[in-house]
C-alpha cells in the first residue's frame, strides 16, 4: 500500500505501521479537527496523545486500515458529526464509533461556520462535483452570483438588518448543533468573539477554537486547561471584513477591504472578475448558489 512520501511524513504517528499498545486521543473532522487537536495538545493534564490525522474529506481507501488501528487503540475520540458512507468510505461517525475499543470516550462536536461577519460569502456545492471551488477563493459571494444570474440583488447594509444576518448565522449553528446531538457546542461563543469570531465562514479564530477545546476537555471529564498556542490557526484565507459590519456589531477592529491569501493581500474586484468568469462555465453553481442561499439573499435584501 503505497502513501506519499510527503503525506506520510506530514502525518507520521498516523502511518505507523507498527503500532504500539499506546493509548491515544483522535480528533476526526474537517480543517477544524487539526486545530482542535492542536489545542488538546497544549494541555497539561491532558492524559494521552492526541495523534495527527488527515481530515475526513482527504483520506482514501487506502487509509482505511491505519485508521481501524489507530481507533482501536483509541481512549478518546471526538468528532464532527460525519453521515454514514461519506464520500464512498465507512468514514461515519457511527461507523468509526462501532470501530473504537467499548470502554473508549467519544465526544461529538460541531461543524463550525458563521457568517455573521461575511455576510455575502458562501460554499456552494453541486452533485456534479462535490469539492469543486470557484476560483481564486474557496467561497461563493451573493453578490457575485447574482450578478452572474442577471438579477438586480441589491444588500440592505443597515445595522439592523447586519445584525439580524449574525443572529441568523448564530441561530443556524445552534439549529444544527441540536439536529446533530452534538456534546458540545458553541454557537454561544460566536458573538461574544467579535471580530475574533472567524477568519472566513468555516474558519473560526482562536477564541472560539479555545472555548471549544475547553468544552471539549471538560466533556471527557479533564481539566479545560489547554491554551492559546500563540500563533492564529486556520490562517491560510482571511475574507474582508466591510466598514458597515464593524459598525452593525461594534467589533474591535479596523474594516479590511482586501481578502488575504497565504498571508498575502488579494483584492476583491480580483477574486469577482475571476468568479464571474468562472461562472459562465459553471452555470450550475450559480442555480444551486441562488437556491442554497435563499434565506439570506432575502434576509440582506434592499426594501422596494
Amino acid at each position: 500500500m503505497l502513501v506519499d512520501g510527503g503525506r506520510r511524513a506530514h502525518y507520521g504517528d498516523f502511518y505507523t505501521a507498527d503500532r504500539s499498545d499506546e493509548p491515544v486521543a483522535v480528533v476526526i473532522g474537517n480543517c477544524q479537527a487539526e486545530s482542535l487537536r492542536v489545542l488538546l495538545s497544549t494541555s497539561e493534564t491532558f492524559p494521552v496523545r492526541a495523534v495527527r490525522v488527515p481530515p475526513v474529506h482527504e483520506l482514501t481507501g487506502d487509509d482505511l486500515p491505519f485508521l481501524r488501528s489507530l481507533l482501536a487503540n483509541a481512549v478518546m475520540l471526538a468528532t464532527q458529526p460525519v453521515r454514514d458512507d461519506y464520500r464512498g468510505l465507512p468514514l461515519g461517525t457511527r461507523q468509526l464509533t462501532g470501530l473504537l475499543p467499548p470502554s473508549a470516550q467519544v465526544v461529538r462536536w460541531p461543524v463550525i461556520r458563521y457568517h455573521g461577519l461575511h455576510p455575502f460569502n458562501a460554499i456552494v456545492r453541486h452533485p456534479l462535483d462535490r469539492s469543486l471551488d470557484p476560483p481564486v477563493v474557496p467561497y461563493h459571494d451573493l453578490r457575485t452570483l447574482t450578478a452572474a444570474a442577471g438579477l438586480d440583488w441589491r444588500p440592505d447594509l443597515g445595522p439592523r438588518r447586519l445584525r439580524a444576518v449574525a443572529a441568523d448565522a448564530v441561530a443556524d449553528l445552534a439549529r444544527r448543533e441540536e439536529a446533530a446531538g452534538v456534546d458540545v457546542c458553541v454557537s454561544d461563543l460566536l458573538l461574544p468573539a467579535g471580530a475574533r469570531a472567524a477568519h472566513t465562514l468555516n474558519h473560526p479564530g482562536n477564541d472560539v477554537l479555545l472555548g471549544l477545546a475547553h468544552r471539549v476537555q471538560g466533556a471527557f471529564g479533564h481539566t479545560p486547561d489547554a491554551r492559546d498556542p500563540g500563533r492564529t490557526l486556520l490562517d491560510s484565507v482571511h475574507a474582508p471584513l466591510i466598514p458597515e459590519v464593524v459598525d452593525a456589531l461594534d467589533l474591535d477592529a479596523a474594516p479590511r477591504p482586501h481578502w488575504v491569501v497565504a498571508h498575502r493581500e488579494v483584492d476583491d474586484e480580483r477574486v469577482r472578475a475571476a468568479q464571474l468568469a468562472w461562472y459562465a462555465e459553471h452555470p450550475a453553481w450559480v442555480a444551486a448558489g441562488l437556491d442554497r442561499l435563499a434565506h439570506r439573499l432575502a434576509l440582506l435584501a434592499a426594501p422596494g
